[in-house]
């Protein structure tokens, strides 16, 4: 799997964000939360690096986690939507997975949207790029493969960070392993090149 997506994928959907022309921020964000046990450990982690960052959170989880989520807010940090209940969108019709993001979407006050598994049909972008900036990646951290080890997720993130990349980390059980090694030794990084960390505001 690639870790950067290929050229000829950006052409063939120009209508994704997959990097942000920026020459001094680095858009670091998190997938899947709010999760209890992660994410106020990714809080914690952000606020002792002074980094923003943006949470694409999963609507089922704002609504069984309501203090979390808020607490993300009042941390300073932007969230966006990755659908109610984590859909696919191969598969699926466009009313239908609309219909999920929407749902979300009364949970979720924000104009960002990241589709899970980057999965997403031309009909359901067009139906929701009126409404959403659809919110892709440049670097993919893959921590929530288990086979992976921490320090080769971490060689997935350090190698292509520059200005304007956004990077993909989860806010899930999952990927904890992996994410709570790659993100503190990130955000090093990211200091020692003379960047900051942004929430996304498009």
């Amino acid at each position: 799997m690639r870790i950067k997506p290929p050229k000829f994928l950006r052409k063939l959907m120009p209508d994704l964000i997959w990097d942000i022309n920026d020459a001094e921020n680095v858009y670091i964000t998190f997938d899947d939360g709010p999760t209890p046990g992660v994410t106020e450990w990714i809080l914690a982690t952000l606020d002792k690096y002074d980094a923003k960052a943006t949470f694409f959170c999963l609507g089922k989880n704002v609504e069984a986690y309501p203090d979390l989520y808020k607490r993300i807010i009042d941390a300073g940090h932007k969230t966006g939507n990755h659908t109610y209940s984590h859909q696919r969108g191969w598969g699926m019709s466009a009313e239908r997975y609309v219909e999920d993001v929407d749902f979300a979407g009364d949970l979720i006050r924000s104009d960002l949207f990241r589709p899970p598994y980057a999965r997403i049909t031309p009909a359901q972008t067009r139906a929701l790029a009126a409404r959403y900036h659809l919110v892709m990646w440049d670097i993919i951290s893959r921590d929530y493969n288990r086979k992976l080890s921490p320090k080769a997720c971490l060689r997935n993130v350090i190698p292509y960070i520059e200005g304007g990349s956004i990077v993909v980390f989860h806010d899930s059980v999952k990927a904890f392993r992996n994410m709570r090694y790659a993100l503190p030794r990130t955000l090093e990084h990211i200091r020692k090149l003379g960047l900051k960390c942004a929430p996304i505001e498009l």
